[in-house]
């Protein structure tokens, strides 16, 4: 009789686990190792402060939040995009939330096509700070288009611009980091970046493109446990990625961004990013639900999630084809583009 209590109470606590674990998960907006990092782990002050990151595409967005918040937990910054007029209003914003000084925040434009010029930024940012402790390649472009309607041109540009631009940096930076036998090179990728996308058949080659390269580069540096490879797949994040896409012809601007505002936050998303580098964590899935139950289905259950995906991919280009918000809610009754 005593056997079969313990047999219940077990069997009761291992349900109301399983039960806790299925809850969390539906509200969850990371993957578990991040989440649980984020919990227990390290805290980003505690292993950012005084570091310095150089980040790529700071002038808006994901980068612009980025910089943000490490101004305010300490870190010096690189601050590169193509204008520096934007470079200049992030970095008085960054003075201006944190106790940096004027020489703690270098801006550097940066021009990732530009790839002949990346050995003299890349030196400039060494002579300024004496190393660089970080690099976060979070400069690129999204898509906007059909395949069937979308020029070569755009996918040469898409994959120019986030692979072949980010290989660059990353090469110049690299051979400094093991010299010094440690540092943290992080990627901005996306959950395209594995997973199958419509409307951006482009944009998630080259981001496809970026975790092979990255994946691979990983284990050739395993003689270097100090040098972290880092890769960051952001879901539908609020930024301005999506006015800026690249549609079915080079210099054809996206004809409106829709709403955004169902997507997670860009602050939540940096967050969790920064707790992702404080932790040392490979590979980050940082998304609302259900993209990130397609995260875990296209890792786990591929024949799901190709049929589900499928599913909802036809909804999305039936959206795109109508005048409606790509990105809106699956879920819910899509929000109309106003002209």
């Amino acid at each position: 009789m005593m056997d079969i209590c313990w047999l219940c109470v077990t069997l009761a606590g291992i349900a109301v686990y399983l039960l806790t674990q299925f809850i969390r998960f539906i509200f969850a907006d990371a993957d578990l190792t991040l989440l649980w990092a984020a919990r227990f782990g390290n805290k980003p002050e505690s292993k950012l402060r005084g570091k310095v990151v150089w980040i790529t595409g700071a002038s808006s967005g994901i980068g612009e939040e980025l910089s943000y918040q490490l101004a305010a937990l300490g870190a010096r910054l690189v601050l590169s995009a193509r204008r520096e007029n934007e470079l200049e209003r992030v970095k008085r914003t960054c003075l201006e939330r944190s106790s940096l000084k004027d020489e703690d925040i270098l801006v550097l434009p940066l021009d990732l096509l530009d790839r002949a010029s990346h050995q003299e930024k890349t030196a400039a940012a060494l002579k300024h700070f004496g190393g660089i402790d970080v690099l976060i390649n979070n400069g690129g472009r999204t898509q906007r288009s059909l395949c069937t309607e979308a020029d070569v041109d755009v996918y040469q540009a898409l994959m120019e611009l986030n692979y072949l631009g980010t290989v660059s940096v990353t090469k110049q930076v690299l051979p400094h980091m093991i010299r010094h036998g440690s540092g943290i090179i992080a990627t901005v990728s996306s959950v395209a970046g594995f997973v199958g996308v419509p409307l951006a058949t482009g944009y998630a080659a080259s981001k496809h493109a970026v975790q092979g390269f990255f994946n691979s580069m990983r284990t050739e540096l395993s003689d270097y446990p100090n040098i972290t490879i880092s890769t960051i797949c952001p879901g539908p994040v609020i930024s301005s990625i999506v006015q800026n896409a690249f549609t079915e012809e080079l210099g054809k601007p996206v004809a409106t961004a829709g709403d955004q505002t169902h997507k997670m936050s860009t602050e939540r998303c940096v967050h969790l990013t920064l707790v992702g580098l404080a932790n040392r964590v490979k590979e980050m899935w940082i998304a609302e639900q259900p993209f990130l139950l397609f995260c875990y289905l296209w890792q786990y259950t591929p024949t799901l999630a190709w049929y589900l995906t499928n599913v909802l991919g036809k909804k999305r280009v039936e959206n795109f084809k109508s005048g409606v918000d790509a990105d809106s809610a699956y879920f819910s009754k899509p929000k109309v583009k106003t002209t």
